[in-house]
Protein backbone atom coordinates (compact mmCIF):
# COMPACT_ATOMS: atom_id res chain seq x y z
CA UNK A 1 0.00 0.00 0.00
CA UNK A 2 1.35 3.27 -1.11
CA UNK A 3 1.40 6.69 0.54
CA UNK A 4 -1.29 8.34 -1.50
CA UNK A 5 -3.96 4.92 -0.62
CA UNK A 6 -2.49 5.42 3.32
CA UNK A 7 -3.62 9.05 2.82
CA UNK A 8 -7.08 8.47 1.67
CA UNK A 9 -7.93 5.72 4.68
CA UNK A 10 -6.79 8.51 6.95
CA UNK A 11 -7.96 11.45 5.34
CA UNK A 12 -12.12 11.91 4.88
CA UNK A 13 -13.07 13.63 1.67
CA UNK A 14 -16.18 14.04 2.88
CA UNK A 15 -15.23 18.01 3.46
CA UNK A 16 -18.74 19.33 2.05
CA UNK A 17 -20.41 17.05 4.29
CA UNK A 18 -18.75 17.87 7.05
CA UNK A 19 -18.73 21.99 6.46
CA UNK A 20 -22.33 21.73 6.64
CA UNK A 21 -22.62 19.58 9.85
CA UNK A 22 -20.52 22.19 11.10
CA UNK A 23 -22.64 24.80 10.06
CA UNK A 24 -25.72 22.71 11.36
CA UNK A 25 -24.00 22.58 14.49
CA UNK A 26 -23.09 26.42 14.96
CA UNK A 27 -26.60 27.33 14.27
CA UNK A 28 -28.09 27.41 17.52
CA UNK A 29 -31.91 26.19 17.42
CA UNK A 30 -32.85 25.77 21.55
CA UNK A 31 -34.82 29.32 22.06
CA UNK A 32 -36.71 30.54 25.29
CA UNK A 33 -40.25 30.80 23.35
CA UNK A 34 -41.53 32.77 26.77
CA UNK A 35 -39.03 35.23 26.28
CA UNK A 36 -39.18 35.13 22.43
CA UNK A 37 -42.69 35.79 22.47
CA UNK A 38 -42.85 38.32 25.19
CA UNK A 39 -40.97 40.74 22.91
CA UNK A 40 -43.39 40.85 20.60
CA UNK A 41 -46.48 41.10 22.95
CA UNK A 42 -48.64 44.12 23.23
CA UNK A 43 -49.92 46.03 26.45
CA UNK A 44 -53.54 44.93 25.93
CA UNK A 45 -51.91 41.22 25.44
CA UNK A 46 -50.17 42.07 29.00
CA UNK A 47 -53.05 42.94 30.80
CA UNK A 48 -54.97 40.60 29.34
CA UNK A 49 -52.41 37.65 30.52
CA UNK A 50 -51.97 39.49 34.19
CA UNK A 51 -56.03 39.23 34.54
CA UNK A 52 -56.07 35.47 33.20
CA UNK A 53 -53.55 34.79 36.44
CA UNK A 54 -55.67 37.03 38.74
CA UNK A 55 -58.65 35.53 37.50
CA UNK A 56 -57.35 31.78 37.74
CA UNK A 57 -55.86 32.18 41.43
CA UNK A 58 -57.19 31.69 45.09
CA UNK A 59 -56.42 35.79 45.85
CA UNK A 60 -59.13 36.23 42.91
CA UNK A 61 -61.37 33.31 44.67
CA UNK A 62 -61.19 34.67 48.50
CA UNK A 63 -61.61 38.54 47.20
CA UNK A 64 -64.67 37.40 45.19
CA UNK A 65 -66.00 35.93 48.01
CA UNK A 66 -65.31 38.56 50.57
CA UNK A 67 -67.34 40.96 47.66
CA UNK A 68 -70.25 38.95 47.79
CA UNK A 69 -70.36 38.42 51.58
CA UNK A 70 -70.10 42.23 52.53
CA UNK A 71 -72.35 43.10 49.55
CA UNK A 72 -74.91 41.07 51.26
CA UNK A 73 -74.09 42.01 54.68
CA UNK A 74 -74.51 45.74 53.53
CA UNK A 75 -78.09 45.35 51.98
CA UNK A 76 -79.48 42.97 54.33
CA UNK A 77 -78.14 44.07 57.98
CA UNK A 78 -76.90 47.65 57.39
CA UNK A 79 -79.22 49.24 55.84
CA UNK A 80 -82.59 47.40 56.88
CA UNK A 81 -84.70 50.82 55.87
CA UNK A 82 -83.62 51.56 52.41
CA UNK A 83 -81.51 48.72 50.77
CA UNK A 84 -79.92 50.06 47.38
CA UNK A 85 -79.97 46.24 46.32
CA UNK A 86 -82.72 44.54 48.05
CA UNK A 87 -82.40 40.48 49.06
CA UNK A 88 -82.64 39.01 45.73
CA UNK A 89 -79.47 41.04 44.39
CA UNK A 90 -80.52 41.70 41.15
CA UNK A 91 -78.02 44.26 40.87
CA UNK A 92 -75.03 42.29 42.26
CA UNK A 93 -76.21 39.30 39.72
CA UNK A 94 -76.02 42.10 36.87
CA UNK A 95 -72.26 42.90 37.63
CA UNK A 96 -70.99 39.47 37.97
CA UNK A 97 -72.79 38.44 34.43
CA UNK A 98 -70.87 41.26 33.22
CA UNK A 99 -67.44 40.57 34.75
CA UNK A 100 -67.71 36.82 33.87
CA UNK A 101 -68.94 37.86 30.07
CA UNK A 102 -65.33 40.44 29.99
CA UNK A 103 -63.33 37.99 31.85
CA UNK A 104 -63.97 35.18 29.58
CA UNK A 105 -62.88 36.20 26.21
CA UNK A 106 -59.74 37.92 28.11
CA UNK A 107 -59.24 34.11 29.62
CA UNK A 108 -59.46 32.88 26.06
CA UNK A 109 -57.02 35.48 24.51
CA UNK A 110 -54.32 34.38 26.88
CA UNK A 111 -55.08 30.54 26.63
CA UNK A 112 -54.77 31.19 22.99
CA UNK A 113 -51.30 32.75 22.95
CA UNK A 114 -50.38 29.71 25.75
CA UNK A 115 -51.65 27.54 22.56
CA UNK A 116 -49.41 29.59 20.62
CA UNK A 117 -46.73 29.36 23.05
CA UNK A 118 -46.82 25.53 23.13
CA UNK A 119 -47.60 25.08 19.28
CA UNK A 120 -44.36 26.90 19.07
CA UNK A 121 -42.36 25.13 21.76
CA UNK A 122 -43.19 21.56 20.00
CA UNK A 123 -41.16 22.99 16.84
CA UNK A 124 -38.65 23.95 18.47
CA UNK A 125 -37.90 20.67 19.85
CA UNK A 126 -38.53 19.30 16.68
CA UNK A 127 -35.94 21.04 15.09
CA UNK A 128 -33.46 20.51 18.36
CA UNK A 129 -34.39 16.46 17.62
CA UNK A 130 -34.05 16.91 14.36
CA UNK A 131 -30.66 18.51 14.56
CA UNK A 132 -29.49 15.65 17.16
CA UNK A 133 -30.78 13.26 15.26
CA UNK A 134 -28.64 14.19 12.13
CA UNK A 135 -25.70 14.86 14.20
CA UNK A 136 -26.22 11.47 16.09
CA UNK A 137 -25.87 10.14 12.60
CA UNK A 138 -23.50 11.56 11.20
CA UNK A 139 -20.82 10.30 14.28
CA UNK A 140 -22.54 6.97 13.80
CA UNK A 141 -21.27 7.24 10.17
CA UNK A 142 -17.58 8.34 11.28
CA UNK A 143 -17.13 5.56 14.07
CA UNK A 144 -18.36 2.94 11.27
CA UNK A 145 -15.59 4.64 8.77
CA UNK A 146 -13.14 4.74 11.64
CA UNK A 147 -13.33 1.17 12.24
CA UNK A 148 -13.77 -0.01 8.68
CA UNK A 149 -10.30 2.21 8.46
CA UNK A 150 -8.79 0.10 11.55
CA UNK A 151 -9.57 -3.38 10.01
CA UNK A 152 -8.36 -2.05 6.63
CA UNK A 153 -5.30 -0.70 8.67
CA UNK A 154 -4.93 -3.93 10.75
CA UNK A 155 -4.76 -6.31 7.44
CA UNK A 156 -2.12 -4.31 5.96
CA UNK A 157 -0.19 -4.61 9.48
CA UNK A 158 -0.64 -8.01 9.16
CA UNK A 159 1.00 -8.36 5.34
CA UNK A 160 3.53 -6.45 6.64
CA UNK A 161 4.75 -8.88 9.21
CA UNK A 162 4.00 -11.37 7.12
CA UNK A 163 6.17 -9.61 4.44
CA UNK A 164 8.86 -8.90 7.13
CA UNK A 165 8.58 -12.46 8.60
CA UNK A 166 9.60 -13.71 4.78
CA UNK A 167 12.45 -11.10 4.32
CA UNK A 168 14.10 -12.33 7.83
CA UNK A 169 13.70 -15.80 7.07
CA UNK A 170 15.42 -15.36 3.74
CA UNK A 171 18.06 -13.80 5.70
CA UNK A 172 18.48 -16.15 7.62
CA UNK A 173 18.48 -19.18 4.52
CA UNK A 174 21.50 -16.61 2.49
CA UNK A 175 23.24 -16.13 5.54
CA UNK A 176 23.26 -19.76 6.11
CA UNK A 177 23.77 -20.59 2.41
CA UNK A 178 27.03 -18.46 2.43
CA UNK A 179 28.57 -20.88 5.47
CA UNK A 180 28.60 -18.12 8.10
CA UNK A 181 27.54 -19.26 11.14
CA UNK A 182 26.17 -16.10 12.74
CA UNK A 183 23.45 -15.57 15.23
CA UNK A 184 22.49 -12.38 13.76
CA UNK A 185 23.80 -10.27 16.37
CA UNK A 186 26.84 -9.08 15.48
CA UNK A 187 27.57 -6.68 12.65
CA UNK A 188 28.61 -8.93 9.24
CA UNK A 189 32.17 -7.42 8.27
CA UNK A 190 30.87 -5.77 4.73
CA UNK A 191 34.62 -4.92 3.77
CA UNK A 192 36.81 -7.96 3.34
Amino acid sequence: MNSKEISQILISDDHEREQKIHDLIKDRRSLNINIELSKTLTTAQKAADKMAEFAGSWKFIMFFMAVVLVWGIVNTRLILTNPFDPYPYVFLNLILACISSIQAPVIMMSQNREAQKDRLRAENEYLINMKSEIILEDLHMKIDNIINRQHLLEGEIENLMRLVEGLRKEIVLGRDKDGAKTTGREEPDLHN
